[in-house]
């Protein structure tokens, strides 16, 4: 079904399974296509009931977003019922979906587990808990990282160029990362690596000081670094444990290194279901960590003031939520305990367009407003 050739690059520099044309089809078959990878059940499954009593299909921007070819499937919920569920004709409610960096929030419930247990101090610098962590991130504080407020040589770059190993301290794109997630091959005479040795090879770069979220995946494979160090458990054992408390109904998949490390930086893989109860988990922190994170402090994401990164969150102060490649979001309403899962898949050749994201963060924004 799917071989390594799914693992190699084309002209374009993406790895086959990615282009513009597979895409879609690819984003159902992560699990199958990465090199390595866990899988979790929960014990208990949350029950959701459907209910109707609610004006979200009146919402304009929502009903154009799932004509659009690119649209899969959307349910937002409250508590524990479904006010809202679409799909597109291709998408039956049990299709699994990779859900790229809406994995990174696992490391907002896991390291704000252990923030308020006392077990880590966000304001201590990395190399304290993992000194192996190396020049990038030595002298960082966690809460920077977790801010996405860390400069590197490494950049988000998803058609950065793919050639052997370059000399330390050049730049260096996504399609690094790639191999260490297991999502491409490395080139021809090159060993593998995991995600920790890529985040140990890179380096320190100066930033602007503008306050201005550096966005970097590597980031997040260092908090879960941080957050086995710290609890003296393995990174896997705190994902059952989220998955176990999300009670999720399918079974949740995550990508792993060449070293069994969780890929928690875009790994995960589960139902648009599955995913608003993962939200919900979300919503029934009632954490000091939460509400930190909703205090307007953090990076300013994507030069809109009115919207930071927090914690390993994007928030407006009303809502937390995050992105993912290509068209997927979670937005979570802690205050109402709702959440919307929203899936698509963008084929473009970078697997982005202009505004996108904000059409859809508008749309579940209109529809949670229903709900309060």
């Amino acid at each position: 079904m799917y071989r390594n050739l799914e693992l190699s690059v084309n002209k374009q520099r993406l790895a086959e399974w990615n282009i513009a044309e597979r895409r879609r089809k690819s984003f159902r078959n992560l699990q199958y296509i990465n090199r390595r990878s866990l899988c979790f059940r929960a014990p208990t499954i949350l029950n959701l009931f459907k209910t109707s009593e609610n004006n979200i299909d009146s919402i304009n921007l929502l009903k154009q977003l799932e004509k659009t070819s690119s649209f899969c499937a959307v349910v937002i919920a409250k508590n524990n019922q479904i006010l809202y569920e679409s799909h597109a004709s291709d998408f039956a409610t049990d299709q699994l979906h990779s859900i790229q960096s809406i994995t990174k929030t696992l490391a907002h419930l896991a390291l704000g587990r252990l923030i308020e247990g006392g077990r880590v101090d966000p304001e201590c610098a990395v190399g304290e808990y993992v000194p192996e962590a190396g020049d990038a991130y030595a002298k960082v504080s966690i809460q920077q990282v977790l801010d996405m407020d860390v400069g590197t040589n490494f950049a988000e770059n998803y058609i950065a160029p793919y050639t052997p190993c370059p000399v330390r301290g050049d730049p260096v794109g996504y399609a690094r990362q790639e191999i260490a997630m297991g999502w491409r091959l490395p080139p021809d005479g090159e060993n593998e690596f995991g995600v920790r040795d890529f985040v140990a090879w890179l380096v320190e770069k100066p930033r602007i000081p503008n306050g201005v979220t550096l966005y970097t995946s590597p980031n997040t494979d260092l908090l879960g670094w941080i957050i086995e160090r710290a609890s003296g458990r393995l990174l896997a054992s705190h994902i059952e444990d989220i998955v176990t408390d999300a009670g999720i109904e399918a079974t949740f998949h995550i990508s792993t290194d060449c070293m069994g490390v969780p890929v928690i930086s875009g790994g995960g893989v589960m139902t648009a279901r599955d995913l608003v109860r993962y939200g919900l988990l979300i919503a029934r922190q009632n954490s000091d960590f939460l509400r930190d994170t909703m205090s307007g402090a953090g990076t300013i994401y994507s030069s809109s003031p009115s919207r930071r990164y927090r914690n390993h969150l994007l928030t407006n102060g009303t809502w937390v939520g995050h992105p993912g490649y290509a068209g997927q979001f979670l937005m979570i309403d802690p205050f109402n305990q709702a959440a919307a899962a929203f899936f698509s898949v963008l084929e473009t050749e970078d697997g982005a367009k202009d505004g996108y994201f904000d059409e859809i963060i508008m749309a579940l924004e209109q529809a949670l407003e229903q709900l309060r």
